[in-house]
């Protein structure tokens, strides 16, 4: 987690929570196998949009997964504008934030459950609020940094009560202070056990899995026993998935974790979004080799909320080299794909759409205050493509040196992009069954037809097709006609 100088503006407090018994040395959870299809992050939506999206939109279009934020009660930070970070410094465990109460949580998970898609928490566990509470926290609490009642006192906080200035010393990194917040002593018994029923009762709502925030500030040892302490899902008998951020360098390896679950996987977003910002394709056909993950351990991304403010390479603003960006990462058989759908901001502080009180408004993607990447149609008809391929390998890669590319999922699915200024004219070798396709970049299957272009793939698996400049093709084996 990248958070700016001003999140220390404010703290908060804590619900009463009783830990299980103490002492007890967890192993590391076993990692469970991420969704079939991408993983959504709904950022700074309301619970009961997210419901609502997932019946509408999310399943029947075959996401697997929303990432929801935060869901503990946060810092009200109405000087600074109620900005987005605020609900990433916690104040009690309680789930009542500016999105919604425990009540419409738990609505959210079941409904979005029934229509086929998953919950994954985005879980702060690293620290709590940084400075005093000049304000109560999201649930009324009042609270003062080190002491958020109920929760945590002074005692459940590392003594280094200053901001990290070192991060080549991985003691600072794991024991000071990320700008400002309160540091929780995750070695500790009190708040492993703290942590891990908090988790606890949002798997007993339905939730299906945890995105763990600021992961490189803790010690693996600390995560593995909190995530050893995870009940089953609900009707699953499996273990909730875990994926783990950490932002790696010389000092912090994303593969110190790997031994508790997944990671995100950043030089991903950092050569893929470069590559499709500056037209250079084709040097992707190597890209798992380039990784620091096994492709089955990492979580990729274009963007996240983190690097549409911080090192914004490519966002929703890049228009169709964002798009083809995500379709890219949608097609091509590296890692689990997480997507985000977010709200379109000129101030990178500030938070999403909002009434007067500072509670977020109801998303609506017929409002432009909500970008709803996911329902762009590029991006929306890739997601069908993902759940197509599954885990076939890649064949049959092209690429003209430059900004066209185009590669097959074996027999499952065949895409091309273009990347630069003029049109890609070309016979392709795909492993595809012949028969005509839908091109889903462009439309879909309705009633036997396409609403998009449709390809006719010969007896040889060749087709010929022109590929305008700075669009895609997709075809896969479920949108084939007949």
């Amino acid at each position: 987690m990248r958070l700016p100088v001003l999140a220390l503006a404010t703290a908060v407090v804590g619900a009463s929570l009783v830990p299980a018994a103490f002492g007890q040395d967890r192993a590391p959870t076993p990692a469970t196998a991420p969704v079939a299809g991408p993983i959504i992050q709904m950022f700074e939506w309301s619970w009961d949009s997210v419901a609502s999206e997932c019946t509408s939109f999310l399943g029947p279009k075959g996401f697997g997964a929303v990432q929801v934020s935060p869901p503990q009660e946060h810092v009200v930070l109405p000087e600074a504008g109620y900005p987005w970070y605020q609900d990433y410094q916690p104040v009690s465990y309680q789930l009542e934030t500016r999105r919604g109460n425990r009540e419409q949580f738990a609505g959210m998970v079941k409904t979005c459950n029934d229509a086929g898609v998953q919950i994954y928490v985005d879980a702060v566990v690293n620290h709590m609020a940084g400075s005093d509470g000049d304000h109560p926290g999201s649930a009324g609490s009042e609270f003062t940094k080190y002491d958020y009642p109920g929760t945590y006192s002074d005692a459940d906080f590392h003594e280094c009560r200053r901001d990290i200035a070192n991060y080549e010393d991985k003691w600072e990194v794991r024991n000071c202070e990320l700008v400002g917040l309160s540091d929780l002593k995750t070695e500790s018994d009190w708040v492993r056990q703290s942590e891990i029923g908090y988790l606890n009762d949002l798997i007993s709502l339905g939730v299906s899995g945890f995105r763990v925030d600021g992961v490189k500030h803790m010690p693996p040892e600390d995560v593995g026993a909190i995530f050893g302490g995870l009940n089953t899902v609900p009707g699953t008998g499996q273990k909730p998935y875990v994926f783990q951020e950490v932002i790696a360098d010389s000092t912090t390896t994303a593969g110190e974790y790997t031994g508790n679950g997944d990671v995100t996987e950043f030089a991903y977003h950092g050569k893929v979004s470069d590559a499709f910002k500056n037209g250079s394709l084709a040097q992707l056909s190597k890209l798992g080799d380039s990784m620091t993950l096994p492709s089955e351990q990492a979580v990729v991304f274009i963007d996240n909320h983190d690097t549409q403010r911080s090192a914004p390479t490519l966002t929703y603003k890049d228009g169709a080299a964002y798009d083809l960006g995500v379709a890219f990462e949608l097609a091509f058989p590296y890692g689990t794909p997480q997507l985000i759908s977010g709200f379109a901001f000129d101030d990178a502080d500030a938070g999403p759409p909002a009434e007067a009180d500072g509670m977020t408004k109801p998303a609506s993607c017929d409002d432009q205050a909500w970008v709803c990447e996911h329902r762009r149609p590029i991006i929306a008809g890739m997601t069908g493509f993902h759940g197509a391929v599954g885990g076939a390998q890649l064949t049959d890669w092209w690429d003209n040196g430059g900004g066209q590319i185009a590669f097959g999922r074996e027999d499952k699915g065949f895409v091309a992009i273009n990347r630069e200024g003029g049109e890609l004219s070309q016979t392709f070798q795909t492993s595809l069954p012949a028969g005509s396709y839908c091109d889903v970049m462009s439309g879909e299957v309705s009633d036997g037809s396409c609403t998009g272009q449709t390809v006719e793939v010969g007896d040889d698996g060749k087709f010929t097709a022109t590929v305008a400049a700075n669009s895609g093709l997709a075809l896969h084996a479920g949108a084939k006609l007949g």
